[in-house]
């Protein structure tokens, strides 16, 4: 696979302004590691080569473990997760697949049983942005491979 356009190179101004949300969020009161493994789910589902690199290896190096991560994609069936890791899991693969148009009324309730009006949003914008830069390294063939852990901190994407 040969990368179409180097980012890094070729989009500095681009990533400064994605920079401003993951300064944001890096504020957030949801624990940076729910937001990894957002960024993780929600890199599977878009078929991120590198973004799954680099989350799988962020997740690691804070301490997740090899199983929770291999059973990822079967969440649901899995008991390896918590209540309100399940409430952000949902949200974020209605928020990224948003079938038939919206986010269903149930996957809203559940993450409002989980996370306050102010974290849902700080969810909602994690999901939003790691769809963004999913798609922009996927459109440009970002290779995988390279990212070193904790390399892009404070909020990995």
């Amino acid at each position: 696979m040969n990368q179409r356009i180097n980012l890094l190179e070729k989009g500095q101004k681009v990533i400064k302004a994605l920079g401003g949300l993951n300064m944001y969020l890096a504020k957030s009161p949801v624990e940076p590691q729910l937001f990894n493994l957002i960024d993780f789910r929600v890199s599977q589902i878009n078929g991120c080569a590198y973004c799954l690199d680099m989350h799988s290896k962020d997740l690691r190096l804070a301490g997740e473990t090899e199983q929770r991560l291999y059973t990822m994609d079967a969440w649901r069936e899995a008991p390896f997760y918590s209540e309100r890791e399940r409430a952000a899991l949902a949200w974020a693969e209605a928020v990224t697949k948003l079938k038939d148009g919206n986010v269903p009324d149930e996957v809203y309730e559940e993450a409002r049983r989980q996370f306050s009006e102010e974290e849902l949003v700080d969810l909602t914008v994690a999901v939003t942005t790691i769809n963004t830069y999913n798609r922009i390294n996927i459109a440009f063939k970002t290779p995988a491979g390279d990212y070193q852990p904790g390399q892009w901190q404070p909020h990995a994407n």
